[in-house]
């Protein structure tokens, strides 16, 4: 068999790793190459390559639309696991390629200087055993810091079966580290992934966020926090590859919320079908799921909702897939509404429907100066079309509206003229 090119490696573990879910370089401290890393030995480090800031970076759209600027590859696709709702499990028939770490790092400082990204996403499937492969990973965010001062983002998918000393070593170069939980529940786990251990997952989570919290207590000698996986710890979940509802999906992230101490849970739908472009009405089911947990998750991290709150408006464990889960939750508690928009507190005004934590700021911030009027908010960015039936402000009130019997109707889309083709 002849040996694959780097292109045609990148080709194939670029794309195997869409089915990781990533995220920006958010949430770590800033760095950029302008600025020098301090002193040694009495003498200046040289400034570095690369930035965790979006100034001057171009962002590469992926074929599913979504905006990334991250170098989101695979280390090698080939994995001894057969976890059943994996690509790329070991009795699955793809393609296969593996990087060797130079190859990783020579792409992703290449990549950059071209100015196509502001850092690296890097995960991959399992060889030789999970040593093995952490090592190669912690091999290539050393290279990158300390070789080549790479100063943008890193964020690695750790292995919780690794030697804990390779995940701590792999904190003190990646701005963000995670561990994927998986699945939503312990037996289906065990039933679709027989090779992982839930218990050893949770244990390798819980073990990080004590070495973050660690990390984070200034040190006795200098007094200054240690620099330990500053973006903190996420996971990803995979949904509709058993039978876990909704609910239990929100469940099971607001405790690995509260446990672990998480940035950020990732969902990513589930789909046996092989080709989406052909099938694409039975693909969207999925894709719509993850968007609404995805705005469920964010519910709860940041406008204050609670997960039963949330899931009361779920119908048989699963959330409305036709409206978004807050006017879910509005159109279910209509006796809460009209909000009075210039003398509602915080906590209500980010429960309308349309309004945003900016649009509440801007909203607070200008009520203290003068009323707010309908035309107001117009001005300040509001989503006065879906805001309307539960606001009342000088200029507007709703009236019956807020009440009426088909408000859920207005808000869903309008029929369209299938097409044959």
């Amino acid at each position: 068999m002849p040996r694959k090119t780097l292109q045609e490696k990148l080709a194939i573990l670029s794309d195997a790793a869409k089915y990781d879910a990533s995220c920006a370089s958010s949430g770590t401290t800033k760095r950029h190459s302008a600025s020098g890393a301090g002193k040694a030995g009495g003498k200046p480090i040289p400034a570095g390559l690369g930035s965790t800031e979006g100034s001057g970076i171009c962002h590469a759209y992926a074929p599913d639309g979504r905006c990334i600027s991250l170098l989101k590859i695979l280390m090698t696709n080939f994995c001894m696991y057969d976890c059943a709702y994996c690509i790329n499990r070991v009795s699955s028939n793809v393609e296969r390629a593996r990087f060797t770490p130079e190859e990783v790092v020579w792409l992703t400082m290449e990549f950059y200087r071209r100015n196509y990204i502001e850092g690296l996403f890097l995960s991959s499937g399992i060889i030789r055993s999970p040593d093995d492969t952490m090592a190669d990973m912690v091999r290539i965010a050393r290279q990158l810091r300390q070789e080549h001062r790479f100063r943008g983002y890193i964020h690695l998918k750790t292995i919780p079966d690794a030697d804990p000393a390779l995940i701590e070593e792999a904190g003190l170069y990646a701005d963000r580290l995670s561990i994927n939980i998986e699945l939503p529940t312990d037996p289906s786990v065990q039933q679709l992934a027989p090779e992982k251990n839930p218990r050893s997952i949770r244990k390798a989570m819980g073990d990080l966020r004590l070495k973050i919290e660690d990390y984070s207590e200034p040190s006795a000698l200098s007094k200054k926090r240690r620099r330990f996986a500053p973006a903190g710890q996420s996971t990803q979940m995979i949904v509709g590859a058993d039978a876990s509802t909704d609910n239990d999906v929100l469940d099971r992230s607001a405790n690995l919320y509260g446990s672990y101490g998480l940035k950020r849970v990732y969902y990513s739908a589930f789909s046996p079908i092989p080709d989406a472009s052909r099938l694409l009405p039975a693909i969207t089911p999925p894709l719509m799921r993850e968007h609404r947990l995805y705005q469920a998750d964010w519910l709860m991290r940041f406008y204050g909702f609670g997960i039963d709150e949330i899931t009361s408006t779920a119908q048989g464990g699963m959330l409305d897939l036709a409206v978004d889960p807050k006017l879910a939750w509005a159109l279910r508690n209509r006796c809460q509404f009209p909000v009075d928009v210039n003398h509602a507190p915080r906590e209500l005004l980010l429960r309308v429907p349309g309004f945003g934590t900016r649009t509440v700021q801007g909203i607070i911030a200008a009520r203290r100066y003068r009323t707010l009027r309908y035309e107001d908010l117009v001005r300040i960015g509001v989503s006065v079309k879906k805001a309307r039936p539960f606001i009342s402000l000088p200029g507007w009130t709703p009236g019956g509206l807020t009440d009426s019997v088909d408000l859920r109707a207005r808000f869903l889309p309008g029929p369209q003229q299938l097409t044959l083709f």
